[in-house]
Parts: structure tokens; C-alpha cells; sequence
């Protein structure tokens, strides 16, 4: 079996953000060398998401609006009691979910016809990373 694992690197401009890392992780898959396997791409901090859906600006507003709504910025959450001010961005993560795990056919990835893989972050402006982990034959 081999493996491949590699890092991707996010300092965002805004404090929340999505960006589409698509590419990146085809591009890990393609210098594993694994022809047939999976793939792991997992958000390596508790206030960013990995996800998989369509590529389309009013999708991504949606996310957004919809995630605010359900967790709202500037709330007076408990965690904040600790000295936080972060606590919408652990509830959006939790929503969106921290890692995907993608299958690889014929040395591709093999998503669905409008599948793209996101990285979102919702605690942004640090240096924060993504771990991409290929296993296969």
C-alpha cells in the first residue's frame, strides 16, 4: 500500500472565508502515485470545515447567510466567559463538518459531475492548515 500525506497552508484576509482546494488536493493525489484508493482532507483546527459542494458564488452567500442565522456572530455565547470571542466559529464548523474523505479511481479524483472540495474558514486572518492523507495501491 502506499501513502502520501501533504499540507495545505490558509492565511485568510477576512475572518471567515471559503475556498475552493480542489486542484490542491488532485494534485496531492496525482504525485502519490495511488491509481485506486482514498483520500482524507481534514481542517487541522476547530473553527475551519472541509467540505464537499457545488462551485457557485450564490451557493457559497447561501452557506453563509444560512450558517449565521443558525450560529450568529457577536452573541453572547458561554464560551466567550473564558475569554473567547469565537464561539460562532466552532458551532459553524461543527454544521459544515472538519474533513472529507474522497475516493480515487484510475490515479483521479472521483467526485460527481458539479463536486468541488472547500476549505472554510471561520475564525480567519492566522495561519492555519489543512492535512491531505492518500492511501491506496
Amino acid at each position: 500500500m502506499k501513502s502520501a500525506t501533504e499540507y495545505l497552508w490558509f492565511e485568510t484576509k477576512k475572518r471567515q472565508e471559503f475556498i475552493r482546494i480542489t486542484d490542491q488536493v488532485e494534485d496531492v493525489v496525482k504525485k502519490s502515485g495511488v491509481a485506486e484508493g482514498l483520500v482524507l482532507v481534514s481542517a487541522m483546527h476547530i473553527t475551519a470545515a472541509v467540505y464537499v459542494n457545488d462551485w457557485e458564488d450564490g451557493l457559497i452567500h447561501d452557506f453563509q447567510e444560512w450558517l449565521e442565522k443558525l450560529a450568529p456572530s457577536g452573541r453572547n455565547y458561554r464560551h466567550h466567559q473564558t475569554g473567547e470571542d469565537n464561539a460562532d466559529a466552532h458551532l459553524k464548523r461543527t454544521l459544515m463538518g472538519h474533513q472529507v474523505i474522497l475516493p480515487i479511481t484510475k490515479g483521479k479524483l472521483d467526485l460527481g459531475p458539479w463536486e468541488q472540495v472547500f476549505y472554510a474558514e471561520f475564525d480567519g486572518q492566522r495561519r492555519k492548515r489543512v492535512v491531505i492523507k492518500v492511501l491506496g495501491e
